[in-house]
C-alpha cells in the first residue's frame, strides 16, 4: 500500500484506520484475562474488592505484600471476599508478603534457622490463601528473593567467553559472609609487560580466593605437622627404645608404670608426647577440612576424596601404632588435599540463594499439597526488580526447576518418613502443577539501567516461557521502580507475550499500577485496554480499544456544539430518552427541531 505524506505527516498520524476482525492482528491481550490488585496499604480487602470491581475487571489479585498488612486481614473477611468471587464470577489470587525465603542476611549472612522460619511463613501464606478459594488452585504470588543485594552482570554485547560479571558478589557457603569481587589490575614481577599489568576478572578472582582460602586453612595443618616430625625426627632413637622398653615391660608385668622411668627415658616419653600431641592436632583439623571439602566440593571432587579415604584407611591400617608411620601416613594425606582439591567455599551470592530459596519453596509447596492435594494453592516465584538477587529469566527458571526437586524429594518418601508414597514421575508432573512461575514484564525491564537492549530483555522472557504460570503488568522506563499502566513506559509487552506464548495468554495477568493510583488516582484498567490491543467486546473482534480514540466510539458521541442533543433527543441515535416519533417528550420549551426554541 502506498504511504502518502504531506508536509511530514502520514495518513496514519492523523487516522489510524480501521481493523478487520477477519485478522484482529492488535488483539494480543483480552480483557478478561486482566485484573487489579488491592491497595497493599490496606488490610480492608472487603472494600477494595467491591472498589475494583466496579471497573468491571474478572481477576482481582489481593496485594497483601506487607508481612503485618496480611497479618491484619481477618479470616472472616477473606471468607467474605470468596463469597464476592462466587456473586460475581471473578476469580482472585494472592500476593504473599514480601520476604527473604533463603535465610541470607545482607549484614549478618546465612541463618538456617532464620531460613526455616521463612519455610513456615510461606507455608502459612499458601494455608491461608485457601480461604479466598477453597476449591480451586489459587495463585499464590511469593518474590525469588527479598533485600538480597545482587552480583552486577555485563550486558550480553559486552561479554567475553570468560567473563560474565561486571562486579561478583560472592558468599562463604560455610560462614555466610559476603563479599564483592570486581575486575581488578595486578602487577607481576614475571609479567612481560609490566605497565600493562595483568586484569583478573570477577570469576577469575572467586578461584583465587577460593584457592588462597583453602592453602590458608591447611597452613596451620602444615606447621602442626611439621613440629611433630621435628620432635619425631630429633628424638627418634631414644623414642624407638622408649617404645621397645615400653612394650618389654608391658608383656612382662601386664601393666606401664611411668614412675620407674630413668631421666632419659622421662624426657624421650615427654617429647614422644610432644609429638603425639601435634600428631592429635593434625588429625583433628585434617577431618574437619576434609569434612568441610567433602560437604562443600563438587561431585568430581566428593569421588576424589573417597579415594583420598581408601588410601589413608588402608596405610592407617597397616601401619598400626607406629608413631613415625602415622605422622608420615597424614603427611601425605595432606598433600592430596592440598593438591587434588580446592573446594568452592566461595560461589556467586544468587547460585547459594537458589539452593536455599527452592529448599523452602519446595517444602512449603509440598506442606501445602499434603493437605489440600488436587486442590492446593499454585506457588508461583515472581522475579523481583531488576537490581536485586535472582532478578532474570535465567534465575527464576533455575529457581522453578530446584524447587520442583526439592518437592519431588519429599514426594517420594514413604509415607511412614512424612512422604507421599509417590512414584518419580507422578511427584514430577504434580510439582509441575502446584509450583510456577510469575513473570514482571514491568521488573525485568529494569535491567536497561545495566545496559540491557530491548532484544536482551525480550531472551530474559523466553528463558523463563515455560514456567509461567501468573504474569504481572506494569511499565515504567528502565531505571526506577515505577508501576505505570502498559503503554506509558517502554516495557516491550506485545514481544514479550509473544516469547510466552500460549501460556502467557492463558495466565492471569495483573495490573501492577500502584503509582498511577498513587499521583493520578484513577483506575488504570482502560489506559491497560487501550495499550494492549484488547477488543471491546468478548467475541474477540473489532473494534479494539486502541481505535476509540482515533474513532471517538462511545455511548454518548454525538453530544456537543457541533451535533446539538436536541437533534439526537429527536431523531433518535442516542441513549438519553426516545425520539418524538416513538412517544417521547422533548424536555424545555417548545420551538425548532435542531434549538429546542420557539420558532420567531
Amino acid at each position: 500500500m502506498t504511504e502518502y505524506k504531506i508536509g511530514g505527516y502520514k495518513i496514519p498520524d492523523i487516522y489510524q484506520g480501521g481493523y478487520s476482525s477477519l485478522n484482529p492482528s492488535n488483539n494480543y491481550i483480552t480483557a478478561g484475562s486482566m485484573g487489579l490488585t488491592t491497595d497493599p496499604r490496606t488490610a480492608n480487602v472487603l472494600q477494595e474488592v467491591s472498589t475494583k470491581l466496579s471497573s468491571g475487571v474478572k481477576q482481582i489479585e489481593i496485594a497483601a505484600v506487607s508481612p503485618e498488612i496480611f497479618d491484619s486481614m481477618p479470616t472472616p473477611h477473606l471468607k467474605e471476599v470468596n463469597r464476592l468471587s462466587k456473586l460475581t464470577g471473578i476469580n482472585v489470587s494472592l500476593h504473599a508478603p514480601v520476604i527473604d525465603v533463603s535465610g541470607i542476611d545482607p549484614r549478618s549472612g546465612f541463618s538456617e534457622s532464620e531460613r526455616e522460619l521463612s519455610e513456615k511463613k510461606v507455608t502459612e501464606a499458601l494455608l491461608r490463601s485457601k480461604e479466598l478459594n477453597p476449591d480451586g488452585n489459587i495463585p499464590v504470588t511469593f518474590h525469588a528473593a527479598e533485600g538480597i543485594p545482587a552480583s552486577q552482570l555485563l550486558p550480553p554485547s559486552e561479554r567475553e567467553e570468560k567473563k560474565k560479571y561486571k562486579k561478583l558478589l560472592v558468599i562463604n557457603k560455610e560462614t555466610g559472609k559476603m563479599a564483592p569481587l570486581e575486575e581488578e589490575k595486578k602487577f607481576y614481577p614475571r609479567l612481560a609487560d609490566l605497565e600493562k599489568g595483568k586484569d583478573l576478572s570477577p570469576e577469575k578472582r572467586i578461584d583465587i580466593l577460593n584457592a588462597t582460602e583453602w592453602d590458608n586453612s591447611l597452613s596451620q595443618v602444615f606447621f602442626n605437622q611439621e613440629r611433630a616430625q621435628e620432635i619425631l625426627g630429633k628424638n627418634q632413637v631414644q623414642i624407638q627404645h622408649l617404645m621397645g622398653d615400653l612394650k618389654k615391660m608391658q608383656e612382662e608385668t601386664g601393666k606401664v608404670d611411668l614412675g620407674i622411668l630413668s631421666p632419659q627415658q622421662r624426657q624421650a616419653y615427654n617429647n614422644f608426647l610432644a609429638a603425639h600431641n601435634y600428631i592429635q592436632d593434625t588429625h583433628q583439623q585434617v577431618d574437619n577440612l576434609f569434612s568441610r571439602a567433602y560437604e562443600f566440593g563438587t561431585p568430581e571432587q566428593k569421588h576424589e576424596l573417597k579415594k583420598i579415604s581408601e588410601e589413608y584407611k588402608s596405610t592407617i591400617k597397616k601401619n598400626g601404632n607406629d608413631p613415625f608411620a602415622q605422622s608420615q601416613s597424614m603427611i601425605e594425606l595432606v598433600q592430596n588435599l592440598k593438591d587434588k582439591i580446592v573446594p568452592e567455599m566461595y560461589v556467586p551470592i544468587e547460585e547459594f540463594a537458589v539452593e536455599k530459596s527452592s529448599q523452602t519453596f519446595g517444602n512449603a509447596a509440598f506442606n501445602s499439597y499434603k493437605k489440600f492435594k488436587d486442590k492446593a494453592p499454585t506457588l508461583v516465584i515472581e522475579n523481583p526488580p531488576a537490581g536485586f538477587a535472582l532478578s532474570t529469566g535465567e534465575d527464576i527458571k533455575n529457581m522453578v526447576k530446584e524447587s520442583r526437586k526439592h518437592f519431588v524429594k519429599n514426594a517420594i518418601k514413604p509415607i511412614n518418613e512424612d512422604g507421599l508414597g509417590m512414584s518419580k514421575s507422578q511427584a514430577k508432573k504434580e510439582a509441575e502443577k502446584v509450583i510456577g512461575a510469575t513473570w514482571d514484564v514491568g521488573h525485568i525491564n529494569m535491567l536497561r539501567k545495566f545496559g540491557y537492549s530491548e532484544e536482551d530483555i525480550i531472551k530474559e522472557t523466553e528463558k523463563v516461557a515455560p514456567y509461567v504460570k501468573h504474569v504481572h503488568l506494569s511499565d515504567n522506563f528502565g531505571f526506577e521502580h515505577t508501576e505505570l499502566p502498559m503503554g506509558m513506559g517502554n516495557v516491550p509487552l506485545k514481544k514479550m507475550m509473544k516469547k510466552l506464548g500460549e501460556k502467557g495468554f492463558e495466565a492471569k495477568k495483573i495490573i501492577e499500577a500502584g503509582h498511577w493510583f498513587q499521583h493520578f488516582k484513577t483506575p488504570p484498567f482502560q489506559e491497560v485496554l487501550e495499550a494492549v490491543g484488547s477488543p471491546v467486546y468478548s467475541m474477540k473482534m473489532a473494534p479494539y480499544w486502541n481505535q476509540a480514540p482515533g474513532l471517538q466510539e462511545g455511548y454518548f458521541s454525538g453530544y456537543g456544539q457541533m451535533l446539538p442533543q436536541i437533534n439526537y433527543e429527536t431523531f433518535g441515535a442516542g441513549w438519553s430518552q426516545l425520539p418524538q416519533e416513538l412517544g417521547g417528550q422533548s424536555p424545555g420549551a417548545k420551538g425548532g427541531r435542531m434549538s429546542g426554541r420557539q420558532m420567531e
